[in-house]
């Protein structure tokens, strides 16, 4: 009988050390991330620059995280759209955003947005940032920035733009350029780069402020007009272009940034990494190559650093808004 009972406690003993020792492992296991498929929300058409961006390094993260990432697409409304989608998601990585310059924009042009910028969001990392091309197509016979204007003042109210949305940070490069030269020019809003591209090609609009990862390949084969850069100097993937600045507008810089969001409340250990993951890639020989093929280049910032630089762009972005009269159509 007492043998039986010393049995009976040490497989107890047994089971309980078994239990202790696995708990721990589960909780990891359950914790890891990524776990399953992250998902990329991209607020813009497919082969616009944030779209090329997110699918560069989209492919990169899914390799090193071992998880597919999948780039999905919600165009509209200035990419307060697909903004709207991970603002309501669960904050648990699974659901990012990645958004361009036009972010610290649309919170001062849509006064009814579904969601609080300031408050459901969390600045994660930046992919890259380039400079805007100023193109339009050969047929329209300009072949400078002060042709353009002197054409555009000719015949006030005639000429026509493009941009990828309003908001976007085409439709901010394009006012800023029109405050420059007081200009008077009618903005025509897209869904996107690509279809901007398309009417500027066709002649329905006269000029777009094209991101150069979007534009540089139809300009290198002559579809398009690079008339000038909207970086303070000239990009390496167009190196024969003047800037805004050189072709008689001192001082003009905008940058097109692109970056991660995620919801509020995402968990700041996921946060840290993802941010480690992309500037890792980002440091990458090929990644920069194509990079600095496509004219964009990194932008290495840790988190906070990220968000004090999303704050900043807010309040000159509310600035410009007022300035130019901005308004939802």
């Amino acid at each position: 009988m007492r043998a039986a009972m010393r049995v009976f406690a040490f497989t107890l003993a047994l089971l309980a050390a078994a239990t202790m020792w696995s708990l721990p492992v589960r909780e990891a296991s359950a914790q890891a991330w990524p776990a399953k498929p992250v998902k990329l929300v991209v607020p813009f058409t497919a082969g616009s620059a944030t779209d090329i961006l997110a699918r560069a390094f989209g492919q990169k993260l899914s390799e090193l995280w071992g998880q597919p990432v999948i780039i999905e697409n919600h165009p509209g409304a200035g990419g307060t759209i697909g903004a709207g989608i991970v603002a309501k998601a669960a904050p648990d990585g699974y659901t990012l955003l990645v958004h361009s310059a036009g972010y610290a924009v649309n919170p001062w042009i849509y006064p009814k947005l579904p969601y609080d910028t300031a408050k459901e969001f969390v600045e994660i990392v930046p992919l890259g940032g380039q400079p805007n091309v100023l193109v339009v197509a050969p047929e329209a016979d300009l072949r400078s920035v002060q042709a353009l204007i002197a054409q555009a003042k000719a015949k006030p109210g005639t000429m026509n733009y493009g941009s990828a949305g309003q908001g976007s940070g085409t439709h901010v490069n394009a006012e800023k350029f029109r405050l420059a030269t007081g200009i008077d020019a009618v903005h025509v809003p897209y869904k996107g780069t690509p279809e901007a591209l398309k009417d500027t090609l066709a002649g329905r609009i006269t000029y777009f402020f094209s991101p150069i990862s979007a534009a540089v390949s139809q300009i290198k084969d002559g579809k398009l007009v690079a008339l000038a850069v909207s970086s303070a100097k000239r990009s390496s993937a167009l190196p024969d272009v003047p800037t805004l600045a050189e072709s008689g507008l001192p001082g003009f810089d905008y940058n097109l940034w692109v970056a991660v969001f995620g919801p509020a409340n995402l968990p700041g250990e996921t946060v840290t990494r993802i941010n480690a993951d992309v500037r890792k890639i980002a440091a990458l020989p090929d990644i920069r190559e194509r990079l600095a093929g496509l004219g964009a280049e990194p932008m290495p910032m840790t988190a906070p650093e990220f968000h004090a630089f999303v704050h900043d762009e807010l309040q000159s972005s509310e600035k410009l808004v007022k300035a130019a009269g901005i308004v939802a159509q």
